[in-house]
């Protein structure tokens, strides 16, 4: 136990300074609850212990530097906080009360103003005589002295536990019993203790005390916490429950990897964080399933049992499912037979079922599922899955052709694209819509890359997830989302705030990576076009292409942003609304060179300069005139300028947009000495013209990569 010692501050009410006493020691809060939500377990426990701690701090009942541990288990949160204060130091405060002129008459006695101001705050009118008079600006004013006393955590802990609870991102409330408390499952068990002491206090209708519960059949039950500091051995030594998050996820991995031996787990971190929030002592056990089950796709098979089971599918060294799986047990017993069999059994009705619907559905061909979209509503406004479908099947065979890729593929893919969601399985499992249609599509004996599109015109699916492998799939893919993308926001259901239904900013990101990553050669507006074109004339908004290309443009800042790009470098590239997408990231690792070049800075304020004269004027359309130049310094820059020009757009038109902004660079001197040494807005209107021609010029040929005004 610790102790710390602070003189108070000289005190009128006593007239004497003194020690005060104030203890530390750990604080331990838990609450007992029914089992949690899995998937949301790890964040509210983080979050419930961050807000107390924040709490705690602003009442400066513990450090900044304090230690603290968080635990959550399918029935608990709790938290433990180290070297927390049983009262915060005394705090000495100044407070302006009014002018002097106000608050005191010309006897310097109190006003009735004053008189009521003391009482409204409790002060006595005893204590006038300490009041301060100083200077407050040019105005004379009473100030008056005091300490506040410290923050008792006895005191105020039911109310920060109150409060860490209600601001838990918890998105459904539940009632329990007949009282009117609210929490995502019911309470049944408070501990608040402070090192062997029980805070008092009542938290959704239960009063704190130190007696917590161990695993429900491995267990000693009831179990009372002698001191904060030891709850996580005696939970783990006589409870047989696992409280820490973290260490429990940790030893469900290394008993995984022990288990599997020379096999591979499959991509199993989200499912590890879902059987952590389920299980409070693990144990993990192997079983087998019958290989005949292993001519269903492993895909379907995978998902089974991570979905419906939480098993964890094993894997040979080249990927191909093994007839064998793992599964997080919450009961440790020396013959696990029993628990191995059982799981055995569930899963084999599992597997049963996805083979009955693979079998079922080989028996109507894509093709012919196809017309049934026409039954299908995709948006009431925008018409069936069908008619989704032909705009899609139009739109990328238009894409194929500029890409050079086989157009009859991609037609023929985009038409089968969406019959597998009236297939058994993708109805079972939706998450397998595209890899169902691509298998199928192979037992149709439809062409292999018409069967790969058909998988790929999803992706990509999620951040990092693989773009389509060839541009036969990248065609349906980009129809697909710029059809969602123009349809939907079209129509008005443009997203805001964190709400987004139909996923038009990733639909957007995933548009966005294929045109960068795939480096494909397209103009975006055009697309938008294109894909606006298929819809009829009454059904979307005049100016959707446009409005959706400046969406798409907005989630391109923050594709920018992610790769380290600074804002001035993505404002200088974006904000000239690219439409080849793919020359974007050169342009902007040219921008980000420049730069550097000390050159830079000057060439950004002028073309800064330039252009907030442009604004100003009308600038003339023609090209500068020779024979109007009055000054050396003008004829230097329109020699630089001319000279320039062939070179700039040829780099450009090249695409080696890194050279082009290095020869721009060579500008400079003449730039500087321009400015210098011309008056600009001359009184004769051909010369004031001819300047501004001279300026606009120079402008647009440094505008040509990126509008490195943006840069200054």
């Amino acid at each position: 136990m610790f102790r710390e010692f602070f003189l108070c501050a000289l005190c009128d009410l006593c007239g004497k300074k003194g020690l005060k006493k104030i203890m530390q020691d750990t604080l331990l809060i838990e609450l007992l609850t029914e089992e949690l939500p899995p998937k949301a377990l790890p964040r509210l426990g983080q979050a419930f212990a961050e807000k107390i701690i924040l709490d705690l701090h602003a009442r400066q009942l513990v450090s900044a530097e304090a230690g603290f541990s968080w635990f959550a288990t399918p029935r608990r949160l709790a938290v433990q906080v180290m070297e927390v204060r049983d009262q915060a130091p005394d705090q000495p405060f100044t407070e302006k009360l009014m002018p002097v002129a106000v608050a005191l008459d010309a006897e310097g006695q109190p006003t009735p103003a004053l008189l009521k101001k003391l009482e409204t705050k409790g002060i006595p009118v005893e204590r006038l005589a300490h009041f301060e008079r100083r200077m407050d600006g040019k105005t004379e004013a009473l100030f008056y002295s005091d300490v506040k006393p410290g923050a008792r955590l006895a005191y105020v802990i039911a109310d920060i536990v109150k409060a860490s609870i209600k601001a838990l991102p918890i998105p459904k409330l539940m009632r329990w019993g007949d009282t009117e408390h609210q929490f995502v499952r019911p309470v049944h068990g408070l501990v608040m203790l402070h090192g062997t002491k029980v805070l008092p206090g009542e938290v959704l209708g239960i009063e704190s005390g130190k007696v917590t519960q161990g695993h429900r059949f491995m267990g000693a039950g009831a179990l009372t916490i002698d001191h904060a500091n030891h709850y996580e051995f005696i939970l783990e030594e006589y409870g047989k429950v696992m409280p820490s998050f973290a260490k429990r996820r940790a030893e469900i991995e290394m008993r995984l990897l022990l288990a599997a031996g020379d096999a591979q787990p499959e991509e199993y971190e989200a499912l590890l964080d879902e059987v952590t929030a389920l299980v409070e002592w693990p144990a993990v056990y192997a079983g087998q399933f019958d290989a005949a089950f292993l001519s269903v796709p492993q895909e379907c098979l995978i998902l089974s049992m991570k979905q419906h089971q939480k098993y964890f599918p094993l894997l040979d060294r080249q990927g191909k499912l093994l007839p064998k799986f793992l599964v997080v047990s919450n009961l440790k017993t020396a013959d696990p037979r029993h628990i191995i069999h059982g799981n055995e059994r569930v899963l084999r009705a599992r597997l049963s079922d996805a083979k009955f619907f693979f079998e079922q559905d080989q028996k109507t061909t894509l093709e012919t599922r196809t017309p049934k979209l026409a039954n299908v509503v995709y948006h009431n406004k925008l018409g069936t899955q069908l008619a989704r479908v032909m705009r899609i099947q139009k739109l990328a065979a238009e894409i194929a052709q500029q890409l050079d890729a086989n157009a009859d593929h991609a037609a023929r893919a985009a038409y089968l694209c969406k019959a597998d969601l009236l297939t058994d399985m993708v109805g079972e499992f939706p998450e397998l819509q595209g890899v169902m249609g691509r298998y199928y599509a192979r037992i149709d004996g439809e062409p292999e890359p018409v069967a790969q599109a058909i998988e790929a015109h999803y992706r990509p699916r999620f951040a990092g997830d693989a773009l389509p492998a060839d541009h036969v799939g990248a065609a349906v893919a980009l129809a697909d989302k710029l059809d969602t993308l123009v349809g939907i926001y079209g129509i008005g259901l443009v997203p805001s705030g964190d709400k987004d239904p139909f996923g038009l900013r990733r639909h957007a990101l995933g548009v966005l990576r294929m045109l960068i990553e795939m480096s494909l050669p397209l103009d975006l507006m055009q697309l938008l076009q294109l894909a606006r074109a298929q819809f009829g004339a009454e059904q979307l908004t005049d100016s959707v292409a446009l409005d959706v290309h400046g969406f798409v443009l907005e989630r391109l800042k923050s594709y920018l942003r992610e790769r380290d790009f600074e804002p001035d470098e993505i404002e200088a590239v974006v904000s000239q609304g690219p439409a080849r997408i793919d020359q974007v990231m050169p342009r902007m690792e040219a921008v980000r060179e420049f730069k550097a070049l000390p050159e830079a800075e000057a060439l950004a304020a002028a073309n800064k300069r330039i252009q907030n004269i442009l604004k100003k004027t009308e600038a003339a359309g023609q090209a500068p005139d020779l024979a109007l130049f009055v000054e050396e310094a003008e004829r230097a820059l329109f020699d630089a300028v001319t000279q320039l020009a062939p070179v700039v757009h040829s780099l450009v038109a090249n695409q080696d947009y890194t050279d082009a902004l290095r020869a721009l660079a060579g500008v400079r001197a003449q730039v500087d000495r321009f400015f210098d040494e011309v008056m600009v807005m001359a009184d004769e209107p051909l010369i004031r013209n001819n300047r501004l021609a001279l300026l606009k010029a120079l402008g647009d040929l440094l505008n040509l990569v990126a509008d490195i005004s943006k840069l200054a």
